[in-house]
């Protein structure tokens, strides 16, 4: 995952809202957000490559997503892959918090990332390169390849799209999310972050929907959790330079618990 940005307990109906777009190497084998045959309680995208996910959801409430930390230097190899991450948390039972507890005691066997995890009504968030892991805050929130709500560009222009979307129906903001999804504007050389490598690779990577030759979106995921436990995960599957190759809808129930009151993970 390269963009997700996400509305916790923000709309009257809808406590969890969520749009993503994953981005790698076309040549990466995965398959699109299905029922797992393994784990048929798992709605997600699937990294055929390690078996591991960018975001999916279960049917006991279960969420979780994940990024890479976007880092300048030459990354060295991992012993393991950071899509099991959220295959781990979808499949187990463990509180969210404690999972995320334990992820920070063994972080280094991982290359950066930050990563989400929760119920719609109460996530965590935790990365490798911040301070620990920490509930997140009802709202609108947005996270890219470094630590969330960081102002990047496409991150903030996500967090006000998002946030006008505050009472709008099913159709309004899948649609109007699937369209930010797409944007390949890059942001002005002005507001491009500074992650240490080239400018003319921050300027390519600024855009939401990448459309590179070996390297760009594989997918734009629209998730709806509402009030009843009816989830809605929309899911766009692209191919080098942009091209869409496939599309997915799945239409399921959740089960739900009322949201404890937030704090921050020990």
């Amino acid at each position: 995952m390269c963009l997700i940005l996400f509305a916790s307990r923000v709309h009257a109906r809808y406590p969890l809202i969520v749009a993503a777009n994953r981005d790698e190497s076309y040549e990466r084998p995965s398959a699109l957000a299905s029922f797992w045959s393994d784990h048929p309680h798992v709605c997600a995208g699937r990294d055929l490559e390690h078996g591991g996910t960018w975001l999916g959801i279960a049917t006991n409430g279960r969420f979780a997503a994940i990024t890479n930390y976007r880092q300048g230097h030459r990354v060295t190899a991992a012993k393991r892959s950071r899509g099991e991450l959220t295959r781990d948390y979808l499949f187990g039972s463990e509180p969210a918090a404690a999972y995320v507890e334990g992820i920070a005691r063994r972080a280094h066997e991982y290359n950066g990332f930050s990563l989400i995890a929760g119920e719609p009504g109460r996530l965590f968030f935790y990365s490798n390169r911040g301070n620990g892991p920490q509930a997140v805050e009802p709202g609108v929130h947005g996270l890219s390849n470094h630590l969330l709500d960081e102002p990047w560009p496409k991150v903030q222009r996500g967090i006000a799209v998002l946030s006008g979307l505050a009472c709008a129906e099913e159709s309004e903001i899948a649609g109007t999310l699937f369209e930010l999804l797409a944007d390949r504007a890059p942001a002005p050389d002005g507001s491009l972050p500074s992650t240490g490598i080239a400018l003319e690779r921050e300027r390519a990577l600024s855009a939401a929907f990448i459309a590179g030759e070996t390297y760009g979106t594989r997918a734009s995921t629209v998730l709806l959790v509402n009030a009843g436990g009816e989830a809605l995960l929309r899911e766009r599957s692209y191919g080098a330079r942009g091209i869409l190759i496939g599309t997915t809808e799945q239409r399921f129930q959740v089960g739900l618990r009322a949201p404890a009151s937030s704090h921050a993970a020990a």
